[in-house]
């Protein structure tokens, strides 16, 4: 899924991003206080990874500390950055791991055109914006995006949309981190895992305040049926009873565009998934960055370290929310094959 950059920036089958990045704070950016005790509901569990914590709250403190206990040693020691924020409406359970911090969006920024795409539409689209949607979310179609983003922008300055209609709909959302690139590329929207995961509330829950039920289940229907080989990351080790809705995005920086060396080279590589249906409600998102590609590996190293970092922490948030159905029975994503990178960045 390639960004809207022009074609000519895209090198050996590899999008090279020439932005000037913004700049990234550090992996771990603040220490939070001491831990308080866990043993009631409500109360935070937390587990350090580095200088910060996974901090997980539940009605079940049992699983509050399982999970920011489980989700702690899948971070531990992977070499890239990490955001996560998890939640469970069936039983009250939420995770966060360093979620406000932004992250280039690549297509995970897809799902926040479809809603914005709906809010402007009153959730009644056309023939064709629906044919457009389809493309986005299902096929990743990054044409089909760049389409919608431009219907939904100002076009005083041709060179220059300003995407009013997603930032309208960020605003209803709530979705106050997410930062619009100001130079008009929609897949270096500045997202983080907070509001993602703001955002798959959104679809699933009952509030029409912002779209209409019918909307949110559309939304939800075009995320059920990505295609297959996109099916990777947040689904990995889901329970095979949930609908699983996920959408995915990555890309690689430049070798050589930034002035800030960190992001040279590197791989976005983000995940956002919601499971629902048979007594399941909850979403997940992991977002990564900083998966380098060591010298004399494969560029794909670094996408595929990003995806492995990802379906990990995945696997641990399935198997303790449902630990009869995964990971032992739990849903196998495929793993993408080398010629997507053909497309680049998605």
């Amino acid at each position: 899924m390639p960004t809207s950059k022009k074609a000519s920036k895209l090198t050996m089958g590899i999008v090279a991003l020439a932005a000037s990045a913004s700049a990234v704070a550090p992996a771990y950016a603040a220490t939070l206080p001491q831990t308080p005790p866990a043993g009631q509901p409500g109360n935070p569990a937390q587990s350090r990874v580095g200088s910060t914590f996974v901090t997980c709250t539940s009605n079940d403190p049992k699983l509050a500390k399982r999970l920011s206990r489980d989700i702690a040693r899948r971070l531990n020691g992977r070499h890239s950055m990490a955001s996560v924020a998890l939640y469970d409406g069936m039983t009250h359970t939420t995770c966060t791991y360093d979620a406000h911090k932004g992250y280039d969006s690549a297509s995970a920024v897809k799902p926040i055109v479809l809603g914005a795409l709906l809010l402007a539409e009153g959730g009644h689209l056309t023939q064709e914006e629906q044919t457009l949607a389809r493309k986005m979310v299902v096929n990743s179609d990054n044409a089909a995006t760049t389409t919608l983003w431009k219907q939904l922008s100002d076009l005083s300055d041709p060179q220059k949309p300003d995407p009013v209609g997603i930032q309208r709909f960020l605003n209803a959302a709530g979705m106050k981190d997410t930062r619009l690139d100001p130079e008009g590329s929609w897949g270096l929207t500045q997202i983080t895992a907070a509001d993602q995961a703001r955002l798959l509330k959104l679809f699933t829950g009952a509030d029409n305040t912002v779209l209409s039920r019918q909307a949110r289940t559309y939304a939800l229907g075009l995320m059920r049926d990505v295609q297959d080989d996109q099916r990777w990351g947040t689904p990995a080790g889901a329970p095979k009873t949930s609908t699983i809705h996920v959408k995915n995005g990555w890309l690689q920086r430049s070798q050589y565009g930034p002035k800030d060396p960190f992001d040279r080279g590197d791989w976005k590589v983000n995940s956002m998934g919601a499971f629902t249906g048979d007594h399941h409600d909850y979403g997940l998102v992991v977002l990564t960055e900083n998966n380098r590609v060591p010298t004399g590996q494969p560029a794909i190293y670094g996408w595929y370290y990003g995806i492995d970092t990802i379906e990990q922490v995945a696997r641990a948030v399935h198997h303790d929310l449902f630990p009869a159905q995964s990971p032992s029975n739990g849903y196998e994503p495929p793993r993408p094959s080398t010629e997507e990178t053909s497309s680049a960045a998605r």
